[in-house]
């Protein structure tokens, strides 16, 4: 009898909790989105993400006088493509310009 009431009540905040845990996230994941849509948001990410590619870029130059011929071709490639501004859309949507 107790292990049918307690299989009982489990089940009864199993459905409950998973309800009210399913509209939690439901309202964390529209505000999520609604801060990535804000454009001072976005702003800020693409400026982090061209101050951080810059910062790169200064210290491939540096990496690259030291290391020279030494760098593996796959390496040598990418840094000449951020140095060229021809490197591809990131996963933000943002650019090497």
């Amino acid at each position: 009898m107790h292990r049918l009431t307690f299989i009982t009540g489990a089940l009864i905040g199993y459905v409950l909790g998973a309800r009210a845990g399913r509209e939690r996230y439901e309202q964390l994941r529209q505000a999520a989105q609604k801060l990535a849509q804000n454009p001072a948001v976005r702003n800020t990410a693409e400026t982090a993400v061209h101050q951080g590619r810059s910062a790169a870029s200064k210290t491939a130059d540096k990496v690259s006088a030291k290391v020279g011929d030494r760098m593996p071709d796959s390496l040598a490639h990418k840094v000449r493509s951020l140095r060229n501004g021809s490197a591809p859309e990131d996963d933000w949507g943002t650019s090497n310009t």
